[in-house]
C-alpha cells in the first residue's frame, strides 16, 4: 500500500523503516515542513518521494500523523477533511486533545488514535531505528469511535510490526502516561539543570558521570519542541504526578536532615519493589 508519513522524525522514520522491512508499503511519501528532514528522509531511504499534503493523501491508503502533539491537534481535522476511504492514525503521547478536536468530524471513523510506547532522546530522520517496535506496546484509545474495518486493519499492521496492543480511554491513557512517561522526562530535565547549576565544570561532569547518572539524565537530551506541547496538553495529570514526586523527594530530604536512616532504608526498600514489575 502507499503510505504517507506526515512528520519524518524519530517515530515517523522508524515506522517508515518497519513498514518497508515487513513489506507493508509499496511506496512511502514524506510530508514535512522541514526541508532538511525531507532531504534526509529521501537520502536515507525512509521515503520514496515528497508531495504536498493534498496530493499525498489523494494517492495514499494509509496516513501516519507523526508530528508534535500541538501541531497534530490542528492538522488532524484538516487531514480528515481530505480523506475518503483512507486510514489515518497518529502516534502522539497525549490523546484527549486530539480526540476532542475531531469528536464530531464526519470522517472520525477513519482515524485510530494510537501511541506506540517507545522512543529515544534523539529526534529527526537520522534517529530512525530499524525494528524499533518489536516487543513494545501500542495504546489505542477510544477504539469504539473508529470504524471496525479500519481498526482491524490498523491493529493488523501494529501486530505485524511486533507491537502488542492495549486499549483504553483517552483519559486513562493520559493519566497513566503522566506517571510512566511524562514524569520521567521532567525528572531528567530537572536533574540535568541541577547538575549544570551546581557543577560548572563541564569536563568534570563528563569525566565523573557514571552509568547511573547517564541513564537517569539521558532523557534530558529530548527535544523541547516535542515535550513542551505534551506537558501543556496533559498539564493537570502532570501536575498531579509532579506533586506526588515532590512529596517523595521531601521524604528523602527529611530523612537526611533528621538523620532518620531507618526510614530512609524503608523508602529505598519500598522502591525496590519496582524490580518485581520491571525486571
Amino acid at each position: 500500500m502507499v503510505v504517507t508519513v506526515i512528520g519524518m522524525g524519530l517515530i515517523g522514520g522508524s515506522l517508515a523503516l518497519s513498514l518497508r522491512e515487513h513489506g507493508l508499503s509499496s511506496k512511502i511519501i514524506v510530508v514535512d515542513q522541514n526541508d532538511v528532514h525531507v532531504e534526509r528522509a529521501l537520502a536515507l531511504g525512509l521515503a520514496d518521494e515528497t508531495r504536498g499534503l493534498l496530493d499525498a493523501i489523494n494517492v495514499s491508503e494509509l496516513i501516519i500523523l507523526a508530528v508534535p502533539v500541538d501541531i497534530a491537534v490542528k492538522l488532524c481535522p484538516q487531514i480528515l477533511d481530505l480523506v475518503t476511504d483512507q486510514m489515518v492514525f497518529d502516534v502522539g503521547s497525549t490523546k484527549s486533545s486530539i480526540l476532542q478536536a475531531i469528536h464530531n468530524h464526519p470522517n472520525r471513523g477513519r482515524f485510530v488514535a494510537s501511541h506506540p510506547m517507545w522512543g529515544t532522546e534523539f529526534s529527526g530522520p537520522d534517529a530512525a531505528i530499524s525494528g524499533a517496535f518489536v516487543g513494545k506496546a501500542v495504546v489505542i484509545t477510544d477504539p469504539e469511535h473508529s470504524d471496525k474495518i479500519v481498526l482491524e486493519k490498523i491493529e493488523s499492521i501494529f501486530s505485524i510490526l511486533g507491537l502488542h496492543i492495549l486499549k483504553m480511554s483517552s483519559a486513562d491513557h493520559d493519566l497513566h502516561a503522566a506517571y510512566v512517561s511524562h514524569i520521567s522526562h521532567i525528572t531528567s530535565f530537572a536533574l540535568a539543570n541541577t547538575v549544570l547549576e551546581k557543577e560548572r565544570e563541564e569536563d568534570t561532569i563528563f569525566q565523573l558521570a557514571s552509568g547511573g547518572f547517564e541513564s537517569t539524565v539521558r532523557l534530558a537530551k529530548s527535544n523541547p519542541a516535542m515535550w513542551v506541547p505534551i506537558f501543556m496538553q496533559n498539564k493537570e495529570n502532570v501536575l498531579d504526578v509532579l506533586n506526588e514526586h515532590i512529596s517523595q523527594l521531601r521524604k528523602f530530604k527529611s530523612c537526611l536532615e533528621k538523620e532518620n536512616y531507618e526510614y530512609l532504608y524503608e523508602l529505598i526498600e519500598n522502591a525496590n519493589r519496582i524490580g518485581k514489575i520491571l525486571p
